[in-house]
């Protein structure tokens, strides 16, 4: 026979057991369902936040950190991802204020240190941390402080630290201020709590006296920045409210900073390597310095490794569904027993039967993972809105699933597989039927 013939042999036997083949397809539908929809959002996730990431990350920006190990605790002013401090109790990051128990801190003057180190260096920005609160009078907010550099800041993540209302002050006084848009406004609903021009009073806990004192000074909203994301690496913020470096030392009562930001004039490795290096040894390595390709890389093997686990867990569901169908083949040869019988009584090869068995199941395989990829598809959609819309608490978490044609393609060869491989058994002993046997079964 023919190999259109043979699949059309196949797909008939189907069409005569319908409900059964229907059955059968849902389990390999389930699975591939399960296996899109997970790597879908798994892979929007990360297309997400690596798009925000590459926002607030310059190629050519270096973070430089006290202490050696690159996940580092809160300590006073938290780390680089966006700010826990010892006062917030918020989230922690890399590196941080973390000293290692050796007692080494960062101070804002040995940015004319690193400067001085090698000709690759362009310019280093110290960054002053601490988790305190925005009151406009009637409305009090969390908000973490950065003292910056205005004019350096702004030179560094020119693409981001940009005011959409206002402006960002070059020639500042201390009393000058810039937030993000989620601090004048939270809901992002255009319900304003104050804009640029504006007088705020900034609030900071002051736990390292006793008795526990609130430091407060009245500050001048210069300007609004434009929404920028929340996975910024010591780059601008959304809820991040800046204030002149020389302002933070004296309103924070120190000259320790909790990073500084190292801008290469070069992005290649070879820049990136050599500089880490001698800023490392220039501090007795008592520094982590960690470059936006090494975070990003660290956050592709993160996710490749979920993704992995994901897929791992979902294919068991089509581990369930290839026994399913091995379980149904198997009644399907005994209920066709005098049917193979006939087959091969009028000549019909033993391969050839074990073709027309196997090619049920690939047609089973694979009208399951089509409709599985349509379904996960959908599935997947369907999480993120409900993501989107906060319906479990919280703002909500805007992601937008992916399906990529690795992930099509393997979901198809995935099912087709599954379904052949536990069609394997069943196919070969039909094939392995005497036909006299086979005609005398009843």
């Amino acid at each position: 026979m023919k190999g259109f013939d043979i699949f059309g042999y196949s797909f008939s036997a189907i069409k005569l057991r319908k409900l059964r083949a229907a059955l059968t397809t849902l389990g390999v539908v389930i699975g591939i369902a399960a296996i899109v929809a997970l790597l879908s959002i798994t892979q929007g996730l990360q297309a997400s936040i690596t798009g925000q990431l590459n926002q607030g990350l310059s190629a050519n920006t270096l973070i430089v950190t006290a202490g050696s190990g690159i996940l580092g605790g809160a300590g006073n002013g938290g780390g680089p991802m966006g700010g826990g401090t010892a006062e917030g109790g918020s989230f922690g990051g890399f590196g941080g204020s973390n000293t290692g128990g050796s007692g080494f801190s960062l101070y804002v003057n040995y940015t004319a240190e690193i400067n001085a180190l090698l000709p690759d260096i362009n310019s280093s920005v110290a960054i002053i941390q601490r988790s305190g609160y925005v009151d406009n009078g009637s409305y009090n907010r969390t908000v973490n402080i950065y003292g910056v550099d205005f004019s350096q800041y702004e030179a560094l993540y020119s693409t981001t630290f940009v005011a959409a209302t206002g402006t960002i002050p070059l020639n500042y006084s201390n009393n000058e201020v810039v937030v993000g848009t989620r601090v004048n406004d939270p809901g992002q609903n255009g319900t304003l709590l104050f804009s640029a021009g504006d007088n705020v009073n900034i609030l900071w806990t002051n736990a390292t006296t006793l008795p526990v004192k609130n430091e407060t000074y009245l500050a001048h909203v210069s300007g609004v920045l434009g929404k920028v994301g929340g996975f910024g690496i010591g780059g601008p913020s959304d809820t991040g409210v800046y204030i002149p470096l020389s302002q933070a030392e004296s309103f924070f009562g120190t000259d320790q900073c909790d990073m500084i930001l190292v801008q290469l004039k070069s992005s290649d490795n070879a820049t990136i390597a050599t500089v880490s290096k001698a800023i490392t040894d220039h501090f007795g390595g008592q520094v982590s310095v960690i470059s936006s390709t090494a975070v990003l890389s660290l956050l592709s093997t993160i996710f490749g490794t979920i993704q992995l686990f994901l897929g791992g867990i979902a294919a068991i569901s089509l581990l369930v569904a290839g026994i399913g169908i091995m379980n149904i083949m198997i009644v399907s040869l005994i209920e066709r027993t005098r049917e193979i019988g006939i087959l091969k009584a009028l000549g019909m090869k033993s391969r050839t039967v074990l073709t027309i068995f196997l090619g049920e199941s690939v047609i089973i395989g694979l009208i399951g993972a089509v409709i599985g990829i349509i379904s996960g598809w959908i599935l997947s959609e369907v999480v993120a809105r409900v993501l989107a819309s906060g319906l479990f608490g919280g703002s909500g978490f805007s992601v937008t699933p992916l399906l990529t044609p690795e992930v099509i393609a393997g979901a198809l060869a995935f099912g087709v597989g599954v379904s052949v491989i536990f069609a394997l058994y069943p196919a070969w002993r039909a094939s392995k039927l005497k036909p006299v046997e086979a005609l005398r079964y009843e």
